[in-house]
């Protein structure tokens, strides 16, 4: 039998917590039960500093979707060389709550505020062989380079 999800302020406390003590500064909370499921539902709770490296889902073609709950959050899409094309602000205290990202378009997403979470939602099915395609021009997570890219993205904003 289906459970109803609530999602509620306990809930982002939670998981924002979880994220502030993680290492990448980041946690998400699933709420679709199996990987196959034909949508990944989940929030994202994201810390400054927590890099995301830049990517696109292609083959399989997946669409995603960020709507932030609360803090603020930035959307930066980029060309096939890495140059950034657009930044959107995602601040729902301004009226920008959030946006949904084509598939084959490069993108990462930056922490701007502590305690940021957003509920995310992505087509599915989940397999870690296919789901990302990183970007070449962008460096791997977890290095000294990572934290520079980081902050030139973030100096472009």
């Amino acid at each position: 039998m289906n459970e109803l999800v609530l999602i509620n302020k306990d809930l982002l406390d939670e998981v924002v917590g979880k994220a502030q003590k993680s290492p990448r500064k980041r946690m998400n909370h699933n709420f679709h039960n199996s990987f196959s499921d034909p949508i990944n539902r989940m929030l994202n709770a994201m810390e400054p500093g927590t890099y995301c490296r830049p990517h696109k889902h292609e083959n399989p073609d997946k669409r995603e979707v960020f709507i932030v709950l609360k803090g603020k959050l930035a959307l930066v899409i980029f060309d096939d060389e890495g140059t950034i094309t657009r930044v959107v602000k995602l601040i729902p205290k301004e009226g920008f709550y959030g946006v949904e990202i084509p598939a084959k378009t490069w993108h990462t997403v930056v922490s701007l505020e502590q305690g940021s979470i957003a509920y995310e939602l992505k087509d599915g099915p989940y397999d870690a062989n296919d789901d990302k395609h990183f970007a070449s021009w962008a460096p791997e997570e977890g290095t000294v380079e990572a934290e520079a890219y980081l902050n030139e993205v973030l100096a472009q904003l």
